[in-house]
């Protein structure tokens, strides 16, 4: 089958900027577009969304994480496939939706809204002392298609209305390298470079048509920094039991969150503002299996509605790593094979105008990548989907020290929505 069609999300954790908006029937240059306006967030429609990202996470995770370090954004990849799905039809479709946890109406409707709040955390921020700081956060999506393709106007402009999202068109039949390079240049300058590849060469040729991309980029300082002085070489057991030095932070906090449940202990530590946070989840000695099932399962919303305000003693690892994810099988394996075939349908993203065999779209492969670095000061992390296609006195405070392998998530406060999900397993890694 010929590549026809690329698709991608690139989603960064470390600023602030605008969504890219459009659709597609007005050419200027590069740039095609639908004038519309982006539609108003239903906040509403937010946790049913929060509640089926958790769901992909937690398919994602049981299928991919083997007790290695892992990063991965069960948004990014939701608002990559969800922006595919929009072109897709029938069972292609269906099965697709089927993976995503929700129909094609609630998925635009809870990841506009939710995108928008989302998009809303960013600026200056006020910390309970009154010191001042600033949450850099950015989310944006563009589509980049072949300039002879005829793209469909409905495909277009729902994307401009829920995703914020404009087709550039360049050539990919006449000048794929340079093409490729304005996807990765785009995604680079978005993720301000943690992601300075997601497409790479064997992943794009003169068959290709289109590439997706979402884009999300935050640098969160926390509301109650570490002290460098207190950072310092710490012990920190490996699963097989080894015992490595890593250079540890801690600090009592004032402003935290905890909760303990049956096999687990968790701390919640807010950003800057307290609109987002990091949960860390701890799993008891000999429990790692029953920790991990609350991740795979998709209940890590239990264990953040179970978190309530408690002074933490907090001793853990810095840790900085990039997560490679293939996601093909995954999704295969999770329900989705169709859109994999030549039996696929998504002959809603081109025009009838569109010669029949450059219509003939199928996945071919989804790629994702994730970077993830925590200090002192705060949260950076970045990550990126690819989805391919082609033709075809003191106050008390409870200890908690992370000195064996550990989850992340990182989330908003309001709907626990995971924007960043993870695994240290080892954090020496780079």
């Amino acid at each position: 089958m010929r590549t026809l069609l690329v698709g991608l999300s690139a989603l960064a954790l470390a600023a602030c900027g605008s969504l890219t908006g459009g659709g597609g029937t007005v050419v200027d240059a590069d740039l095609v577009s639908v004038e519309v306006d982006r539609l108003p967030g239903d906040e509403g429609a937010v946790p049913e969304v929060a509640a089926a990202l958790h769901r992909l996470a937690g398919g994602v995770v049981d299928l991919v994480e083997d007790g290695d370090n892992l990063a991965l954004s069960p948004y990014s990849i939701a608002v990559a496939l969800a922006m595919t799905g929009n072109g897709a039809d029938g069972r292609t479709a269906d099965e697709m939706y089927d993976v995503l946890g929700l129909d094609r109406d609630a998925l635009n409707e809870g990841l506009n809204a939710l995108t928008q709040l989302i998009d809303a955390l960013a600026g200056d921020q006020t910390r309970a002392d009154g010191s001042e700081a600033e949450l850099e956060l950015e989310v944006a999506n563009a589509l980049f298609g072949h300039h002879q393709t005829v793209w469909a106007t409905d495909f277009l402009t729902t994307l401009g209305e829920y995703y914020g999202a404009g087709m550039r068109t360049v050539d990919w039949v006449g000048d794929t390298e340079g093409a490729r390079q304005q996807v990765n240049e785009w995604t680079a300058e978005r993720t301000r470079d943690r992601i300075p590849e997601i497409v790479p060469e064997d992943a794009v040729d003169a068959l290709t048509r289109l590439i997706l991309v979402n884009a999300i980029y935050l640098k969160a300082p926390w509301e109650e920094p570490f002290e460098v002085d207190s950072t310092r070489p710490r012990l920190f057991r490996l699963a097989d039991g080894e015992r490595i030095s890593v250079e540890s932070m801690w600090a009592m906090l004032d402003h935290s969150s905890y909760a303990a449940g049956d096999g687990w202990r968790a701390a919640s530590m807010p950003y800057a503002g307290g609109g987002a946070a990091m949960t860390l989840l701890l799993p008891e000695v000999g429990r790692e299996a029953d920790a991990r099932a609350l991740v795979t399962d998709g209940r890590l919303g239990e264990v953040l509605d179970a978190l309530g305000p408690e002074r933490v003693e907090l001793t853990w690892p810095k840790f900085e790593f990039t997560s490679d994810v293939p996601l093909k099988q995954t999704l295969i394996d999770l329900g989705m094979p169709t859109a994999f075939t030549p039996a696929a349908d998504f002959l809603a993203m081109t025009s009838p105008e569109t010669p029949a065999d450059e219509r003939a779209l199928m996945i071919t492969d989804v790629l994702h990548q994730a970077f993830v670095a925590v200090d002192e000061e705060g949260t950076e992390a970045a990550a990126a989907t690819a989805v391919v296609m082609g033709l075809t006195s003191m106050p008390t405070y409870t200890p908690l020290v992370l000195d064996r392998p550990f989850w992340f998530l990182i989330h908003d406060t309001t709907h626990g929505t995971p924007l960043f999900i993870g695994h240290v397993a080892d954090p020496r890694a780079d």
